[in-house]
C-alpha cells in the first residue's frame, strides 16, 4: 500500500508540474568538482515540492532524469556529518550505473555497503585521534569554566565524529555537539577554534555534528577568521564580528552564483531504474 502511494503522489506531482517545466530556486551552494563532476547542494525541500515528493538524501543523474548530467546533488537537509558519506554514495552509484549499467537497486545496496566502510573508518580515526590528545581544559578564551564541577583537565572521550581534512594549516572535525554541551561546554554552538576554547586542542577547527551540510562551509570559513584576527591581537569580539562580515559576503557571493545557474526542465519521465552505459564512461 505504501509503494501505491508514493507512486500516485509522484505521479500526481508530476502532472501539478506540466504547465510549469521550467523550476527556479534549486541551488543553494556549489562545492566545485569531484571525480569531474560538479558537486551541488540543492534546496530538497524544493525539489520535493516541485518535482519528486520522495527525494531524500541525494541525487544523481542516472537515477533522476531531473538531475542535470554531469552534476551530483545534495539535500540541504541532511547533516554535516552525512555529507561526505552521501556523496560517496552518490558518486559511487552514479559510476556503477553509468559505466556497468548496473540496475539502481543494486548500484544503492553497493553505495550503502560503501557508506558502512567510511563510517568505520571514520570511527577508528576519530578513536585513535582521541587517544593520542593529553587532558586539555575546560574552559574557554576567558578561562570560564561552565561545569563547575569538571575537574580543571580531562581528556575527551567519544567528541569526534568526522575527519574533514586541513584548511590552511587547521585540522577539521565534525564533533558530537550535545556530547560537548552535556559533558564539558553547554555553550558550545555552532562551531569553534582551538583559540576560543581550551578544550580544542591546537589547531584544530571543530563544526557540530548538527549543522547542515549547507552551513559547514560558511562555519568553517568563520572559524578560520575568527581565529586568525584573534591571534592577531583583536578582541574576541571584534575578532567574531569581522569574521561574519567575510562570511557574509561569501553568502552573497554564492546566492549569485546559485540564482544564475539555468532554471531545471523536468523530463516526462522523472526516476530511472537501469543505469544508460554512458559512452563518456568508457
Amino acid at each position: 500500500m505504501r509503494k501505491i502511494i508514493l507512486i500516485i503522489s509522484a505521479v500526481a506531482l508530476f502532472c501539478a508540474c506540466t504547465d510549469n517545466k521550467k523550476i527556479d530556486s534549486v541551488y543553494r551552494y556549489y562545492l566545485g568538482k569531484s571525480d569531474n563532476l560538479n558537486i551541488w547542494i540543492i534546496d530538497g525541500n524544493i525539489v520535493r515540492e516541485k518535482i519528486f515528493s520522495s527525494f531524500l538524501y541525494g541525487g544523481n543523474e542516472q537515477r533522476y532524469p531531473f538531475n542535470p548530467k554531469g552534476e551530483i546533488w545534495i539535500d540541504n537537509a541532511i547533516s554535516c556529518e552525512e555529507f561526505g558519506l552521501t556523496l560517496a554514495h552518490e558518486l559511487n552509484e552514479r559510476h556503477l550505473m553509468a559505466k556497468f549499467g548496473w540496475t539502481y537497486l543494486a548500484a544503492h545496496d553497493s553505495s550503502l555497503m560503501l557508506e558502512q566502510l567510511i563510517r568505520r573508518e571514520n570511527d577508528e580515526m576519530c578513536r585513535e585521534h582521541e587517544a593520542s590528545i593529553r587532558k586539555v581544559a575546560v574552559t574557554d578564551y576567558e578561562d570560564i569554566k561552565e561545569i563547575k564541577t569538571l575537574p580543571d583537565s580531562i581528556r575527551l572521550q567519544n567528541i569526534y565524529r568526522v575527519p574533514l581534512g586541513i584548511r590552511e594549516g587547521l585540522s577539521v572535525w565534525i564533533v558530537d555537539g550535545y556530547m560537548v554541551r552535556k559533558t564539558i561546554y553547554p555553550d558550545f554552538g555552532f562551531s569553534g577554534n582551538d583559540l576560543a576554547y581550551h578544550f580544542i586542542p591546537p589547531d584544530e577547527i571543530w563544526i557540530d555534528g548538527q549543522v547542515s551540510c549547507e552551513e559547514t562551509e560558511y562555519s568553517i570559513t568563520t572559524e578560520i577568521n575568527e581565529r586568525k584576527f584573534f591571534a592577531s591581537g583583536k578582541s574576541y569580539d571584534d575578532a567574531f564580528s569581522d569574521a561574519i562580515d567575510i562570511t557574509q559576503i561569501n553568502r552573497e557571493n554564492m546566492a549569485k552564483l546559485a540564482k544564475s545557474h539555468f532554471k531545471l526542465s523536468i523530463p516526462d519521465s522523472i526516476t530511472r531504474y537501469s543505469g544508460t552505459i554512458d559512452p563518456a564512461e568508457k
